[in-house]
């Protein structure tokens, strides 16, 4: 492997590259960064000290602040800070704040697994492995009604699936860094693929790059 190796993950919510990415990194020991927690740590400092979302210079001041070493995803992944999380994401300036932390993340050998809605076109458009993992809607609502009920919750799939489609809505069409596949990305459509499978397919993409590489 090259001293640094960058493979970027990109696609909606609930479509698998979380889980992905994790089997990824072990896989090729690569440091992991979900940088969704990024804007998920701006969005819990000011629900926390209770400060309204659309308080732009308060999220600039949290964004400044975000130790990406000290992310709690216990703590970051409550369903009201993943909400909130998506309308602090549409700041630009917060949004130039985290990328450049995530870029200098990157950077550290060996390399790194990035999973998020801007890494192969905005944070590391130079990777050197792009994926763009997707499903539909219908089997995203499924995956999250079932990880609720795993854990003893209850959901209504209806609501669940009216709100994944407003998350992509609003990751799909803010004007700065949009979620869309890079023109290079290897799409992986995991509406029929167990997390074993999309592994498999992602290790084969990632595994021929390599080969022509050690060729060249």
């Amino acid at each position: 492997m090259t001293p640094t190796f960058t493979i970027a993950i990109d696609g909606p919510a609930g479509a698998g590259k979380g889980t992905l990415a994790r089997r990824l990194a072990d896989h090729y020991r690569l440091n992991l960064l979900d940088t969704g927690l990024t804007y998920r740590a701006v969005a819990h400092a000011l629900l926390r000290v209770g400060l309204p979302l659309d308080n732009v210079s308060a999220a600039e001041t949290a964004a400044r602040q975000v130790d990406l070493a000290k992310l709690d995803r216990s703590v970051l992944s409550a369903h009201a800070v993943g909400e909130a999380a998506s309308k602090v994401a549409v700041f630009p300036s917060v949004r130039r704040i985290l990328v450049e932390k995530q870029r200098d993340f990157a950077k550290a050998p060996p390399g790194a697994v990035l999973d998020g809605r801007d890494i192969g076109t905005v944070v590391c458009p130079d990777a050197d492995i792009k994926l763009y993992v997707t499903a539909s809607a219908e089997v995203r609502a499924e995956r999250r009604l079932a990880e609720i009920e795993s854990i003893g919750g209850t959901a209504n799939f209806a609501e669940i699936l009216a709100d994944i489609l407003r998350r992509d809505e609003r990751d799909m069409g803010r004007a700065d860094s949009p979620l869309k596949p890079a023109a290079d990305a290897h799409l992986l459509d995991t509406s029929e693929m167990a997390i074993e499978a999309a592994f498999l397919a992602a290790k084969a993409i990632i595994d021929d790059v390599l080969a022509k590489r050690n060729k060249a």
